[in-house]
């Protein structure tokens, strides 16, 4: 071989060399970055993203601690229509159960019959077991599918008559009119005070595994919810809703190897008339946003791609302090049970 062929062939070869390494930097730098490895000195168990049992927060032992929402009557006059139910004579809860209708709801509203115990004369969901001395059935006014319209009202009569033929009760329902107009009004105030706000995570370099995210949302509290691929920051209060919701791709989170799959952006939501306002939900979101960029890698954008710079947070911050305002003018203040209700 001459020593312009042995040339070449060096050449060749480090070139090919080149290529290789340049090829596996490359593949390095644009794959998805991966959750790290648990810590064995770590005194906390810290189970690995992957491992994670998709769960919404309930009541279990972990949260047996925790404090409990207050329980009262569910209906209410503020966004129910109530159908008053006189009795003759005390009727048993097992009766009354017996005699609820299937389906809960009037098209597209909840339906719900409550008793006046015949103990304490407290209204109180149907309990088997215990006596009551009277009932009230009742119909929302509006949800976030709309108000309640005239078939809905129809629809509601008929239920709860059958209810009260079934218990021996009579009966006293308000007029149609007035209360299919309370509810489109409840129905134009709820629209023009709801609120759910999203951001965006976007990916300043390298995507990220379902893994990376979901190791990184666990160190702020997060956990995994039912849904693949959804996260939730629960609520201090078992049985409440969660906080803040961390939304990413579905079908990564179900695929076969969910490290392969990379993911450019995620959802950070917040649900303000469902949060009470002394959880400073919006603070939170905000904070939560801003960790998860500074150690991701990331940018915080609004659901237009638009960055969101400190000025635009503080007059979000702003808006959401009147719209709690009013909310709590209209005794439908945030995170209370009506609310939550009517949010829904």
């Amino acid at each position: 071989m001459s020593s312009l062929q042995l040339s070449l062939a060096v050449i060749g070869a480090l070139t090919l060399g080149a290529v290789v390494i340049y090829n596996y930097w490359t593949s390095r730098k644009n794959a998805p970055r991966q959750a790290e490895a648990p810590m064995e000195s770590v005194g906390t168990a810290d189970t690995a993203p992957e491992d994670f049992e998709p769960r919404e927060p309930v009541l279990t032992d972990d949260f047996s601690s925790l404090p409990q929402p207050e329980r009262k009557p569910l209906l209410d006059a503020l966004i129910d229509v109530i159908a008053t139910i006189e009795m003759d004579h005390p009727v048993s809860g097992d009766a009354a159960l017996a005699a609820v209708p299937v389906t809960r709801r009037v098209g597209t509203k909840p339906f719900h019959v409550e008793g006046c115990s015949d103990l304490s004369g407290e209204w109180e969901a149907l309990v088997a077991g215990r006596r009551y001395s009277a009932f009230q059935a009742g119909v929302q006014l509006a949800n976030r599918v709309g108000a309640l319209n005239n078939i809905e009202f129809s629809e509601f009569v008929v239920k709860a008559q059958a209810f009260a033929d079934a218990v021996g009760g009579t009966p006293s329902f308000s007029d149609m009119l007035e209360e299919v107009a309370r509810a489109r009004e409840l129905d134009q105030f709820a629209s023009a005070h709801d609120a759910q706000l999203s951001f965006a995570l976007c990916a300043s370099a390298s995507a990220w595994s379902p893994g990376y995210i979901q190791q990184h949302a666990a160190r702020l509290g997060f956990v995994a919810g039912v849904i693949p691929g959804r996260m939730v920051l629960p609520s201090a209060v078992a049985g409440l809703p969660p906080i803040l919701s961390l939304v990413f791709d579905t079908q990564a989170a179900l695929a076969d190897d969910p490290a392969l799959s990379a993911i450019r952006e995620f959802s950070l939501s917040l649900d303000v008339p469902q949060i009470a306002r002394e959880d400073q939900a919006f603070e939170r979101l905000r904070e939560v946003a801003r960790l998860l960029a500074e150690h991701m890698d990331g940018v915080v954008t609004d659901g237009n791609g638009q960055i969101l710079g400190e000025e635009v947070l503080n007059q979000i911050a702003n808006d959401l302090q009147q719209l709690y305002d009013a909310l709590d003018a209209r005794e439908l203040s945030a995170g209370s049970p009506q609310a939550r209700r009517l949010f829904s």
